[in-house]
């Protein structure tokens, strides 16, 4: 999962960071508005996590264009600020949740994985392709009911495909999916970690299916 946080106290922002990925996660990093707003519009994130008082533009700013464009993407909001007026102020603009600092990081966790799961269709904590499955609590794969171990990219990956289990994922969204802001983006990766993965899934009933020039899908094998 690929979580976008504007923090601009950079102390704060790199322990976040660094507990998050320690959790799995792939996180980009910003510290004003303005930025943040440019990447939302790039780029699709699972979750923003969105602090209010923030440079250039406000983190209410930034939630308040991205509900004028019509993208659901959730956002938990990141403040000091216990105020219920602000609360109740966010969460009519367009914030999901709202977690005062300090907050424990499980806490944080907990949040998201309710966030994510909410998108999914029937709003299930397990997902199912075949005999792949995926728990959203665990965040961990079953294959034949075995326990399926990944490297980071791709599990990331496989987690971007069942997340959205029938429909088609574009190269370009598995690339925004397994690489953050700092590290350098190859289609030519997503391609061997496409095949890696499918070497995986022989004598599964799940299987990537490549749409050439659309993207990739995951579904389950036909039967003959």
């Amino acid at each position: 999962m690929k979580l976008l946080l504007l923090e601009d106290n950079a102390q704060l922002a790199l322990w976040l960071v660094s507990l998050l990925r320690e959790q799995d996660f792939l996180v980009d990093h910003v510290d004003d508005g303005d930025a943040a707003d440019r990447l939302l519009q790039q780029t699709r994130y699972d979750v923003v996590l969105l602090d209010l008082n923030v440079p250039r533009l406000s983190g209410k700013g930034v939630l308040r264009r991205l509900r004028e464009r019509m993208d659901p993407v959730p956002v938990i909001v990141l403040t000091a600020t216990a105020s219920l007026d602000q609360k109740v102020l966010c969460l009519e603009i367009g914030a999901d949740d709202y977690l005062v600092k300090p907050f424990e990081i499980r806490e944080l966790v907990a949040r998201i994985k309710v966030l994510v799961r909410r998108q999914m269709s029937g709003k299930a904590n397990d997902v199912a392709c075949g005999d792949l499955k995926y728990d959203l609590r665990t965040r961990l794969f079953l294959l034949l009911d075995q326990e399926l171990t990944l490297p980071p990219r791709e599990r990331a990956l496989l987690e971007t495909l069942i997340l959205k289990v029938g429909s088609t994922v574009s190269k370009q969204s598995l690339m925004d999916g397994i690489f953050s802001l700092d590290e350098e983006a190859s289609a030519d990766a997503v391609d061997i970690y496409i095949h890696r993965l499918r070497k995986k899934l022989e004598g599964s009933r799940a299987t990537i299916i490549t749409l050439r020039g659309i993207g990739y899908l995951l579904r389950e094998r036909e039967e003959g």
